[in-house]
This record gives C-alpha cells, sequence and structure tokens, in this order.
C-alpha cells in the first residue's frame, strides 16, 4: 500500500481481475473492539464516502464512493470501470451495491447472508460464496455458490449431482474468465463450474485448504490438512487432483508464512497477505512467492 495512506482506516482489500491491487479508506472511521480478533474499522457516520487507492503495478489513482451506506467486507471491480461492493445493513436485506464510474451508487440488491467471498471476472461475472450460517438460513445462500451478471442479476446457483454432499462452507475459491473453482466442507472435493453450463467435480488429496491457484492441467492447493503454510501441487486428471509435490510457503526472505488472511485466488495466480491489510504477496501455480505491491 503506497505510504501515503499509512494512517487511514482500510475498511476492505482484495486484488481484481485485472492484477491490480484495491484498498477500500474510510477517511472518518473508528477502531471498534470486537470479542475475537482484531479491532475492526466503522465508519462514524453513515452514509459515508469511501476512497478507493487503486495500485496498477506501481501506478496508483483515487476514486471515491459516495453515500455508502453498507459496512463494507467484501468488494471487487467489475469490467467498464464499475464496482460491487458486499457488507452488512441495518435498513434490511439489500447488502449489495453496485457503483459507476462517477462513484455514484446504481444498483443495490440482496446477495444473500454469511458471505465468504465474492469475486468478479473480466467477462462480467460476479461469483459468491457462503459459510455455513447463512447456507442454512437464508434462500440466497443456501446453495453455497452463486452466480451474478455485472448488473447484480441471478443467473446461476449450485446444485450437486445425485449422491455428492451439498455445500456446507466454501473453503477456497479461485475465479478466472468464464470459470470459478470451489473446495467446500464436509468433503472437499474439487468443484469446476464453467460459465458455459459445464459441471465438474474431482476427488482431492487435501482437507480444507485455504486457497488454490489453476493453471492448465495442474492446481496448487495451499494448506489444509492442518499445516497452513503447506503447498501441495495436484495433477488433473478426469476424476481426481493426484497429488505431484509438496512445498513450504515462504515470504521473499524466506521467512515461513503460516498466518494470512483469506487468500484470493485468480487462474494461476494466488495473491496472500499476513494480518496487515497493507501488503499483499503474489505465489502462481508453478512460482515460489514474491512481493505483488
Amino acid at each position: 500500500m503506497p505510504r501515503q495512506y499509512d494512517h487511514q482506516k482500510v475498511l476492505a482489500t482484495t486484488v481484481d481481475a485485472w492484477g491490480r491491487t484495491l484498498w477500500l479508506i474510510c477517511l472518518d472511521a473508528e477502531l471498534r473492539p470486537r470479542a475475537y480478533g482484531r479491532p475492526y474499522p466503522e465508519p462514524r457516520t453513515c452514509p459515508y464516502d469511501a476512497l478507493l487507492v487503486i495500485d496498477n503495478d506501481g501506478a496508483v489513482r483515487e476514486q471515491l464512493l459516495r453515500d455508502m451506506s453498507l459496512r463494507v467486507t467484501h468488494f471487487d471491480a467489475l469490467p467498464n470501470g464499475r464496482f460491487v461492493v458486499q457488507g452488512y445493513n441495518g435498513a434490511g436485506d439489500r447488502n449489495a451495491q453496485i457503483y459507476g464510474t462517477d462513484g455514484r451508487r446504481r444498483r443495490s440488491f440482496a446477495m444473500g447472508r454469511a458471505v465468504e467471498y465474492l469475486m468478479a471476472d473480466r467477462r462480467h461475472h460476479v461469483w459468491s460464496a457462503y459459510f455455513d450460517e447463512g447456507v442454512y438460513s437464508d434462500p440466497i445462500s443456501a446453495a453455497g455458490l452463486v452466480r451474478w451478471d455485472s448488473g447484480g442479476n441471478h443467473q446461476w446457483e449450485y446444485s450437486p449431482p445425485k449422491g455428492v454432499e451439498y455445500i456446507d462452507t466454501v473453503y477456497a475459491l479461485n475465479v478466472d474468465d468464464g470459470v470459478a473453482w470451489a473446495t467446500y466442507y464436509p468433503t472437499f472435493p474439487l468443484l469446476e463450474v464453467r460459465t458455459d453450463g459445464g459441471i465438474r467435480l474431482r476427488r482431492t488429496p487435501v482437507v480444507a485448504p485455504a486457497g488454490m491457484a489453476v493453471h492448465g492441467e495442474h492446481v496448487t492447493m495451499l494448506g489444509g490438512n492442518r499445516q497452513s503454510d503447506r503447498l501441495h501441487r495436484c495433477r488433473l486428471t478426469e476424476s481426481e487432483a493426484v497429488l505431484v509435490e509438496e512445498a513450504r510457503l515462504t515470504l521473499p526472505n524466506g521467512a515461513p508464512l503460516k498466518r494470512y488472511a483469506r487468500p484470493v485466488g485468480r487462474g494461476r495466480h494466488l495473491y496472500l497477505r499476513g494480518t496487515s491489510p497493507r501488503q499483499w504477496y503474489m505465489t502462481d501455480a508453478q512460482a515460489a512467492s514474491r512481493p505483488a505491491t
């Protein structure tokens, strides 16, 4: 994150489908304690204006998103300079919003409760994945994995083939143009869903991975099997992911990286950060970890 923003409160951060690092900042926020974990920033007023900082390989620009009414937990960039945000809203179930190129809200819609992932691709597809609290209580979240168009219209939801467990919680999600890959509790299959209607399930040797990168006939899964810093490189067959080799995840200086926030999987790239929202790292299906920004 550029140093001039070090004193600002970051509401959320991600890496988008174009490889740009995004930070959503509230210019008037305070840290609120929570029962578990680190304090979180909360806007002092609502609605509020948020500053979006975009780092595109060192070229930094700002965009103001006006009159935000959500306490944002997830957001992503859409094609044509738009953005989608999701969060908590005390005013009802419309917990997702789309902002136009002018930074003003264009639409609000219900995305369901307990969103674990929100990711968009470059072809006007938006994917939302859920954890158990929403799956068992909300009709939108019940499918576990849902696809929307970039206007916020529901397009598709997951329904497992006969004899396959339903989604309880999505543990890892990877989104590339026209395809999403997911692993989910309780059986942790590798689910491949294509926007042309193709669906495939494969057995995997990794239980509860935290993230993954997919490239060609290989998938690299991070964590799982109670080893948060283990990378599992697998070869894809028609019916399973076969373990080829394992490696340790390290920082560029060789130090281990065992504690990290929710990874962002974009095709062959897997983006990670530690407990701070200000520094991202990137690894891919065949390379070691290196700084992203």
